[in-house]
């Protein structure tokens, strides 16, 4: 028996309490904490166990939900993903993702994308996933072109960060094009 949140390099999962410590020092890389959303202020180690745990303790709701990338060979967090913006009347979704820089170019994201992709399509039946990239994020750009992602249009200069404006590069996929590519 399989597991729909595994892929070929890694597994979708809830966060554990132990998990605090890799979380806490993804947020040392400042320029990937500006690509995610926005540059926050250091927190406590004591902050970051608190959030972890509370994380833990959280019921997932099937459509709005945030889990962690784990590796298959070990289990080791190597990142994480949210869904938000869900919009059950039109069958929409959004979603971030992250993953910490000892961990990227491996394929991790595209394996986490499409999990979470068949998942949002097959099983929750929505018809259409959005993510937002911002314009200086090339690697992400890249990735979501790669996918099959198809540019939708582009919210200029949206996004403030390391003192300078850009553009927010948005992106959508059809349970068609994701069929297409990856059924």
């Amino acid at each position: 028996m399989k597991s729909a949140w595994v892929g070929e390099r890694v597994r979708l999962r809830a966060m554990e309490p132990e998990d605090w410590e890799t979380f806490h020092a993804f947020e040392e890389d400042s320029e990937a904490t500006r690509n995610s959303w926005r540059l926050h202020p250091p927190t406590s180690a004591a902050s970051a166990r608190k959030w972890a745990v509370e994380q833990s303790e959280q019921k997932a709701d099937l459509d709005e939900f945030r889990l962690v990338i784990a590796t298959t060979d070990d289990d080791a967090p190597v990142g994480g993903l949210n869904t938000h913006t869900v919009d059950r009347v039109n069958g929409t979704f959004a979603y971030g993702i992250a993953i910490g820089e000892p961990h990227r170019r491996r394929g991790y994201a595209a394996d986490a994308i499409v999990i979470l992709l068949r998942y949002m399509f097959f099983d929750r039946r929505f018809q259409k996933a959005e993510a937002g990239v911002f314009s200086s994020n090339e690697a992400s750009l890249a990735l979501h072109r790669r996918l099959g992602f198809v540019e939708e249009g582009r919210r200029r200069r949206s996004h403030y960060a390391g003192g300078r404006f850009e553009d927010e590069v948005l992106f959508g996929m059809t349970i068609e094009e994701f069929t297409e590519r990856y059924a």
